[in-house]
């Protein structure tokens, strides 16, 4: 078989006679169309299998045209960029921005972040008694707390305002105010008495 002489022949190296080998047994196949409506109808069935296989005096030009694929297939097209004076900013998350969600309704409005306080500040612990007020007051304004928004009130670190909250405090491991700390009893009677007597 003779390939046509087109534009695409002339300039690569395809072979241009080739061999076709007839097969039979292969499995069975229909051909297929579809109009313009998307009706479907049966062509034909085939029977013949063709393999094409370049001449012998064309094997030089086919091998070679089968090195450049290969050689073209391993050329990378994706490309490093350096990025001058940027120490890594375009990367890293920025404070605050981790969480933030689209609502369930499908509107593009985000949650705004919290603001937090960078880990690389140290915190600087307060008198326990001091301390201990301060928990007192914020247990006034609402029975349960969690330990991130106790961090945040009270700007101290976290492992110690822990072992104050072990002495003040029951944590809830279930219910409805799971994973939040509330004041034990006793405590929350001496500061219930506490805010009457403020309060008169």
């Amino acid at each position: 078989m003779e390939m046509a002489q087109t534009r695409e022949t002339s300039t690569c190296n395809l072979p241009k006679s080739y061999s076709l080998n007839m097969f039979k047994d292969f499995v069975p196949m229909c051909v297929f169309s579809e109009n313009g409506q998307g009706k479907h109808s049966c062509e034909g069935k085939v029977e013949h299998k063709f393999d094409m296989e370049p001449h012998k005096d064309n094997l030089i030009n086919y091998a070679k045209l089968c090195r450049e694929r290969t050689q073209k297939s391993m050329v990378k097209t994706r490309k490093v960029q350096v990025l001058d004076n940027d120490h890594g900013m375009s990367m890293r998350p920025m404070p605050g921005m981790v969480g933030l969600i689209t609502t369930t309704t499908g509107s593009k409005e985000k949650r705004k972040p919290t603001p937090t306080k960078p880990s690389d500040v140290k915190r600087t612990r307060r008198d326990r008694r001091e301390l201990e007020n301060i928990i007192f007051k914020l247990f006034e304004k609402q029975p349960n707390w969690a330990l991130k928004a106790l961090v945040q009130e009270t700007d101290q670190p976290e492992q110690f305002l822990k072992e104050i909250l072990n002495d003040l405090c029951m944590y809830n491991k279930r219910g409805p105010n799971q994973g939040t700390h509330e004041l034990k009893p006793e405590y929350k009677k001496s500061s219930e008495e506490a805010a009457a007597a403020d309060a008169s």
